[in-house]
């Protein structure tokens, strides 16, 4: 008999005929050979009708989680990047920021930021995705919403750092949480849906700061805090919203009904995904911190980091150099997210239906080296201005891929957990190098800043991209050829199951 999570509500009987269920043992499923119990509601059932109740489920499930999911990412990064947008709206002379105020104050979010997230994983699983959203929803919107209110450098210093430590937890909170949901081959599509809300955000948060600058001088507040504010009180907004929206994971998740939650469960098994309650070990750990891979994909990531990062802080900054002023400028910056967002969202439905993320990242950041190189190599404005579409569609896609590609090479929840906790940490600490990049005295050409990201991308994003295919690639021929068998030689099925991602048939996606 199967042992499900006592919120779990399911009910499995000895005669499935029907599908009718009887109470499952509420005592938690121990471990991964345990799903291999997990009795069949499908019983009698065609493969026809099979498919048919699979996509079914897999359309709710989308239903549910994604578009929730996206709107709070879209909040998420409109939070943190539309301090690019009160520049424009002349925040360093109202709170009297000089020099490389600026950049202190991109600085310390990335610090606050990064540092946390490679714990932020086990706080979920110990707290629940529904508890662990909703605060640092909450507490990030509360934050956002004082950022409109300080009236020095180090009132805004100090909400950066706290808007870094709160944000922390979603981006790699929501990879992982996905993965829990969906089979390898699904997850691209749905973290490029959800991630393309970065670039949403970029295109929204161009529109709406131009319209919330007009109301300067209202309440005697500036149009910049105008920004700060509004944004702010909408994410809390939608944080309280959270509680309700947000289930933990399929077991015990209150839109599917019990036979849905065995299907799930049982579709995940079958694509070797591990339960959602198996128990926390720190093996899983070490397992995740000794792996080739997680630092592979470290620095494929760091190559998708940097250049995110200098875009969407400074490309308001970009625009004004170019020539562009006040409200024309915040408008400029609306075109190319929207265009990165259609291409992250083709390039995830394009991975997982050939399965081919390595090959994807390769084309799309040569797109990006390309547009970088347009605008390190001239000024003229429409050329520059060219280059930014090409940097966005080749810098967006390959952050979802990233992921979903990490997520798809690494079996088990706590250690594909820990293992996107690095990723996306490592990744984040790069956001430090993009905040100090693109100094003012070198408007309009902004050498160093234009030259650093490209440097990223040829050699991180690109040349790391190349070696992790090379090597995986070659890893599965080994496996294909039998000669990694000796790893399960005398081994119990509980003991080779426990080997994850390192059993001889599990093969690495491309």
């Amino acid at each position: 008999m199967a042992h499900l999570n006592e919120k779990s509500g399911l009910e499995v009987t000895d005669d499935l005929k029907g599908n009718s269920l009887s109470e499952i043992e509420r005592s938690g499923i121990d471990s991964p050979a345990e799903y291999d119990q997990l009795p069949d509601p499908d019983v009698g059932k065609s493969e026809e009708e099979r498919e048919k109740l699979d996509k079914a489920l897999v359309w709710k499930i989308d239903l549910w989680l994604v578009p929730w999911l996206s709107l709070l990412y879209l909040l998420s990064f409109l939070d943190r990047t539309n301090i690019g947008n009160a520049r424009v709206a002349h925040m360093e002379r109202d709170i009297n920021m000089t020099g490389r105020d600026y950049n202190d104050a991109l600085t310390i979010f990335f610090i606050s930021y990064a540092g946390a997230e490679p714990v932020t994983n086990i706080l979920l699983k110990r707290y629940t995705p529904r508890v662990f959203f909703t605060a640092i929803i909450f507490l990030w919107g509360m934050i956002m919403t004082l950022m409109g209110c300080v009236e020095n450098q180090a009132g805004l210093l100090a909400c950066r750092w706290f808007l870094g430590l709160t944000e922390a937890g979603l981006f790699p909170g929501v990879n992982y949480y996905l993965s829990c949901w969906y089979k390898r081959s699904e997850l691209g599509f749905r973290a490029a849906l959800f991630f393309s809300a970065a670039a949403l955000a970029g295109s929204f948060g161009g529109l709406l700061a131009a319209a919330l600058a007009k109301m300067d001088g209202i309440g005697g507040y500036e149009g910049w805090r105008w920004i700060f504010i509004i944004e702010g009180l909408l994410t809390v907004f939608v944080g309280i919203f959270c509680w309700w929206m947000v289930n933990d994971f399929p077991d015990t998740a209150r839109f599917l009904t019990p036979e849905e939650k065995l299907r799930t469960l049982r579709r995940l098994r079958a694509d070797n995904q591990s339960s959602t309650e198996v128990k926390f070990n720190k093996k899983y750990v070490w397992a995740a911190l000794k792996d080739w891979k997680t630092w592979s994909y470290a620095v494929c990531y760091m190559g998708c980091l940097c250049p995110l990062y200098s875009f969407s802080l400074f490309l308001p900054t970009i625009l004004l150099g170019m020539g562009y002023q006040g409200t024309r400028a915040q408008l400029m910056s609306v075109p190319p997210y929207a265009v990165a967002a259609l291409m992250t969202i083709f390039v995830g439905w394009f991975a997982d239906r050939t399965k081919w993320r390595g090959y994807s990242n390769m084309v799309v950041s040569f797109t990006g080296c390309v547009g970088f190189a347009m605008l390190l190599a001239t000024t003229n404005v429409h050329v520059q201005y060219a280059g930014t579409f090409l940097g966005a569609m080749g810098i967006y896609p390959t952050v979802a891929n990233t992921l979903s590609w990490a997520s798809n090479n690494v079996e088990g929840v706590y250690k594909r957990g820990v293992m996107v906790g690095c990723v996306v940490g490592w990744g984040n600490m790069n956001g430090i190098v993009s905040s100090n990049i693109y100094m003012s005295q070198e408007k309009p050409k902004y050498i160093t800043g234009h030259a650093t990201v490209l440097a990223f991308l040829v050699v991180c994003l690109l040349g790391g991209t190349i070696f992790t295919h090379v090597m995986l690639r070659r890893e599965n021929a080994l496996r294909r050829a039998g000669k990694r068998d000796y790893l399960i030689e005398g081994k119990t099925e509980e003991e080779i199951n426990e080997l994850g991602d390192m059993r001889p048939d599990f093969i690495y996606t491309l």
